[in-house]
This record gives C-alpha cells, structure tokens and sequence, in this order.
C-alpha cells in the first residue's frame, strides 16, 4: 500500500512514517523543508519518496493521485501557525483521496466528552486552537474523512490492547485520558487500510 504522510517530520507523522514502512508499505513524505527531512534509517531504497508539501500554498501542492490514502499528522504544537489545520483540511479535501485526519478529543461535537478534568485542561493549554480546530474537522468530514479526536499524548511503545470507539460510543471518562503516539499511528494506519470510518470521528483509545 502507497501511504501519504502529511506532517512527516513531526511526533506522530515519523511514527506514522516508521511504521507504514515496517508493514511493508510504500510511504510519501510531505513536508515544508525536504532538504532537513530526515529518511528513516529503516527505510529501504524506493520505500519512501519526500515531497515538498505547504498547505498554504494549495497552488503547488504535490498530486495525490498515486497514493491510496493520506493521513494528516498536522496539529497543535507544529509551528505551523494560525490557519495551519482548516489550510491543510481544504488541501486534502481536494485531492480526493482517502483520508485519516488528526483531531483532538475536546474540540467541536466532542467538546466535553473527554471528561470535565480533561475539557478544562484542553481549555487551558489549547483554548485559542479549538475553533479552528473544530472548523477543520468540518471540512476534512464533508469531504468523507476519518476524523480521530485523539486524547491527550504520550510516549511509550503501541499498546496490545489498542482500539478505536465512535465519538458517539464514548463512555465520559472520570480521569483525563492519554493515549501513546505509537498507538496512534497504529490506529491511523489501520484506519487508512481498511477505511471503515470513513466520514465519521472516532475515538483512539490505549
């Protein structure tokens, strides 16, 4: 499978990019500055292609229309700046291809499902983020994407017991939930395999 990675170089996208090529797939990097991405040392020759990729100009985005899916690694915390996510939301939409989308859990319709810790938490570290992140996840559902509203993030290795709810499905939660990165990227890849949440959101959980 020919995965698109936006968001490459980021936590979760070198994941998403790692693991992609350890199931045997073919990755596309995109990226703002090829020439400082660094290529994977597992990746094997003709494993991995890098493309210059900046949502803010759509104009000379690369094509997609070699790959069977792209997953968004852009978020909060990218330097990416204001407008990054509904830019990059509009670019995908257009591609028409599938897509898996980064969202978070306690923006837009999911906004208190985290739990009352977890909502005044997200309010607190991204408060001026939510409403454009909440707008990007309307673009990115409108053009059929999965949409994870990823928990707060951690490091440590993929958890066995990995799995994704609808948002619908959600139990609220007394304490803050957290998820690895690692199992995130799982989740996504799984996600932009088999497609089975196509057009909705959902709920990586560890």
């Amino acid at each position: 499978m020919r995965i698109a990675v936006l968001g490459a170089s980021g936590k979760v996208g070198r994941l998403l990019v790692d693991q992609a090529i350890e199931r045997g797939g073919q990755v596309v990097a995109l990226v703002r500055a090829p020439d400082r991405y660094e290529v994977p040392a597992s990746a094997k020759a003709g494993r991995i292609e890098v493309r210059h990729a900046d949502v803010f100009q759509p104009e000379g985005f690369p094509d997609l229309g070699d790959v069977d899916a792209v997953v968004s690694a852009i978020g909060i915390g990218k330097g990416d700046g204001p407008g990054a996510l509904v830019a990059g939301a509009k670019v995908l939409a257009g591609a028409q291809v599938r897509t898996v989308w980064l969202g978070a859990l306690g923006s837009g319709v999911s906004t208190g499902a985290g739990g009352r810790i977890y909502q005044a938490i997200m309010r607190l570290a991204v408060g001026k983020e939510l409403a454009e992140k909440a707008e990007a996840d309307r673009i990115a559902l409108q053009a059929g994407a999965a949409v994870f509203h990823a928990p707060d993030l951690k490091g440590g290795p993929i958890s066995p017991t990995r799995h994704i709810v609808p948002l619908a499905d959600l139990r609220r939660p007394l304490l803050p939930p957290r998820i690895s990165r690692a199992s995130l990227a799982s989740l996504m890849l799984d996600e932009a395999e088999n497609g089975r949440h196509a057009g909705g959101i959902v709920v990586p959980l560890p």
